[in-house]
């Protein structure tokens, strides 16, 4: 559905920092302009790109948000804005995205330290903490960006939540196929929660497979469950299960697009900083 947003200004320029930096979440008011929710994921996405440097290792994400990502420096690869970037893909499809736009690709093996990762949420907290994996790649995704020296998350504002599990919808968790069900009931007893295996699209007969080969177990918290950290140690000791969502303390800045403009939260310390961007004072290239 598309919805009244603040204006941002479009052209192919190269990207440059912000004419102005607002303070505070509140920024100046902006003449109205109809975005769609894929716009304001296009828009995080050229924001966070400013941070890619040539000869950098870059971590790309997966999903409709870091799709955008990958299109960005593609693009500034093809313009000669960008030269020297190695990606490490999170997933097969965005190993194929990459290979179709001509980004150089390498792997953990050869690039065990990454310079920045760029990624989309389907939740984040007011802590920056996350839960990743309901387009199922979130084992990959946790390994390369748990290498990374930073990981910028972009989202529009919809990602935004109270607390971990706070949308009420899935937080994955890959666990190896032998006895799944297995699984699905020690988690489920785990937290006092509803679970379910997750099913191909379209079919209620056939389990989604991973990259990887395993099986993913979506959990649907009503309340908060309390000590991130306490619930990943508790998920992880369970004998079958592989990785889960709940992204503790990975990221380092989130870009949220939203109805004001952008805003983008950043860990200093145990602090955050955080700057709000009105989209006319943009000039990304969207």
């Amino acid at each position: 559905m598309a919805v009244a947003y603040p204006r941002f200004l479009a052209s192919d320029a190269a990207v440059d920092p912000p004419a102005l930096m607002v303070p505070s979440a509140a920024p100046p008011p902006c003449p109205p302009v109809t975005l769609t929710q894929d716009d304001l994921k296009k828009i995080a996405a050229y924001k966070a790109v400013e941070h890619v440097r040539s000869g950098m290792v870059v971590g790309l994400g997966t999903g409709s948000t870091a799709k955008h990502a990958v299109d960005r420096i593609a693009q500034l690869l093809k313009q000669g804005k960008l030269k020297d970037i190695v990606g490490i893909p999170t997933s097969m499809k965005t190993h194929e995205q990459a290979v179709s736009l001509g980004i150089p690709l390498s792997d953990l093996d050869s690039h065990p330290v990454i310079d920045l990762a760029i990624d989309g949420a389907d939740e984040v907290d007011p802590n920056l903490n996350l839960v990743k994996g309901r387009g199922g790649s979130l084992l990959r995704e946790k390994m390369v960006e748990s290498a990374s020296k930073k990981f910028v998350v972009i989202v529009d504002e919809s990602k935004m939540v109270e607390y971990v599990g706070g949308s009420r919808l899935a937080m994955p968790v890959e666990v190896i196929p032998f006895c799944w069900n297995h699984s699905l009931k020690r988690l489920v007893d785990l937290f006092g929660c509803v679970g379910e295996l997750r099913m191909s699209v379209g079919c209620t007969d056939k389990a989604y497979v991973t990259d990887n080969g395993n099986y993913i177990i979506d959990l649907y918290f009503e309340k908060d469950i309390g000590d991130l950290n306490e619930a990943s140690d508790r998920i992880l000791r369970l004998p079958g299960i592989v990785e889960h969502g709940m992204f503790v303390g990975l990221a380092t800045s989130v870009i949220v697009a939203g109805v004001d403009g952008v805003t983008v939260k950043t860990k200093v310390g145990n602090e955050f900083e955080v700057d709000s961007f009105c989209y006319n004072d943009l000039r990304n290239g969207f």
